[in-house]
């Protein structure tokens, strides 16, 4: 008995849609994730991209535990010297909350070609409104 191997055009890819509303981060970006690679399904192969879209609302209302909100900063480095930035997640949650989700996701993907697609399928809101009910979205409960 021979392993199977995914193809390309025997992929048929659904679309989700996550309500953030309540939900903490790491354990929702940890199954979006599982998702965008394909591994909740059992035709999962690791070198095609068998995963689906996630569409993902009301990013504004993310909870994290602790006093993450105050102490958890976001580095980005212009790569000269001095110029490492840093901002707490509050602020960055308060002005840009699409990205605090993305960028969870994004680093739990894999860090090469093929991780880069897959995160092309994550698409996120701040607001409960998307665009995408012409897909019809099957609603995710995490």
């Amino acid at each position: 008995m021979s392993t199977y191997m995914a193809k390309p055009q025997d992929i048929n890819r659904e679309w989700y849609v996550v309500d953030m509303d309540g939900k903490t981060l790491g354990r929702v970006a940890t199954e979006i994730a599982k998702i965008l690679q394909g591994k909740n399904k059992p035709m999962y192969t690791p070198h095609i991209d068998t995963g689906d879209f996630v569409i993902v609302v009301n990013a504004d209302k993310v909870h994290l535990t602790g006093k993450k909100l105050e102490q958890k900063m976001y580095h980005k480095h212009s790569r000269y010297p001095g110029g490492l930035k840093s901002t707490p997640y509050g602020e960055l949650l308060a002005k840009e909350p699409e990205k605090v989700i993305e960028l969870a996701v994004k680093r739990m993907l894999p860090k090469n070609k093929l991780g880069r697609q897959m995160f092309k399928k994550l698409k996120v809101y701040a607001g409960a409104e998307h665009p995408h009910q012409a897909q019809e979205p099957k609603e995710l409960e995490l």
